[in-house]
């Protein structure tokens, strides 16, 4: 095992895939001989060449153009859109094209594609580079969705990303990249260094797609999150004084309905908290899905904790962002439903 951030991590994953197999290129705005903004492609441009590690223009649309292109000849493209709020240039060749490839073409054409873009916020980036999408790319048919909430997931995660024969939305919560973070941003930076899941192999392997993984077991509450929101519920569980068992989706299409029926059984409540707005958020499918699948277990409506219905903000983005405080106090009114 060796100790690595998320962004070593995710580097990892694509230097030991660009290894395994020569189908595999990398591509971007930076990312090339500047390794990326937040550095996840550093060096590899370096190790394997102009022609498998390439810069681009700024043009998102071209850059998913372009590498549906190479994934119908055979290439695996790994892509990278430099913040997740820069894709909607490209959303038309991501839904309309990506993810309709094998159908369209009765199975003759698939799409292996793995579209990489940080994502969230918590790093003051307002509200044009801390976006969360996530909710826009499930309800698209022939897409998957991935958002891992730490190095050891992000790494087994993104390898079996690309090596998928169809196309993958893979969301880099950027908040955790150098660090988990709970919510507490008025308390020191916490790095991977000590944490558990910070002890990643640097050889291959891959977390299965489609399933979730409980991090936090409990009794009497389920709380399902993802990203970043993982460890937001975790503190908040520690800090309410409440036994709640935290699940981590990691994949959301598709999405590990066994797990989260499994434990909501078991606790007879259940929360759903995440970054993005709250209004057609991801957490209103979740809702949906508990609600149909456990209501005869449930003892208290289910409950959403999520981001405000305004543009990302700025100077009050600690108001927005859904932290330990506001998770903690839902906890505690839920368990006097």
């Amino acid at each position: 095992m060796t100790r690595m951030t998320m962004v070593e991590a995710i580097r990892s994953a694509i230097d030991v895939s660009m290894a395994r197999d020569d189908e595999v290129v990398v591509f971007g705005e930076d990312v090339g001989y500047f390794g990326g903004v937040f550095r996840c492609t550093q060096g590899l441009q370096q190790t394997y060449g102009r022609t498998r590690c390439f810069d681009v223009p700024i043009n998102e649309s071209g850059i998913v153009g372009v590498a549906i292109g190479m994934a119908a000849y055979g290439l695996k493209p790994c892509v990278e859109i430099q913040f997740a709020d820069y894709m909607y240039p490209a959303y038309d060749q991501i839904t309309q094209e990506a993810a309709r490839l094998r159908y369209r073409s009765n199975g003759q054409f698939t799409c292996p594609i793995t579209i990489r873009m940080p994502t969230g916020g918590g790093i003051f980036g307002g509200q044009t580079h801390s976006q969360s999408p996530e909710a826009l790319f499930t309800h698209v048919c022939g897409l998957q969705v991935v958002v891992p909430s730490n190095p050891y997931d992000a790494k087994g995660l993104l390898i079996a990303s690309i090596e998928n024969p169809d196309p993958v939305i893979f969301l880099e919560p950027k908040r955790l990249y150098n660090g988990p973070f709970d919510g507490h941003h008025d308390r020191p930076v916490t790095s991977w260094a000590g944490h558990l899941l910070g002890e990643v192999p640097s050889d291959h392997y891959t977390v299965p797609l489609g399933k979730a993984v409980v991090r936090r077991p409990g009794s009497a509450v389920t709380v399902l999150a993802y990203g970043t929101m993982v460890h937001v519920a975790e503190a908040a569980a520690q800090e309410a004084g409440i036994d709640a068992e935290v699940v981590d989706l990691r994949t959301l299409l598709p999405l590990d309905l066994e797990t989260i029926v499994a434990s909501v059984q078991k606790t007879s409540r259940c929360m759903v908290v995440h970054e993005a707005t709250l209004t057609s958020g991801f957490g209103a499918e979740l809702v949906t899905l508990v609600q149909e699948h456990c209501f005869y277990h449930l003892e208290a409506p289910v409950v959403r904790v999520a981001g405000w219905d305004t543009p990302y903000p700025h100077a009050q983005e600690w108001d927005y962002f859904p932290g330990p405080a506001r998770v903690g106090q839902a906890l505690r009114e839920m368990m006097e439903a």
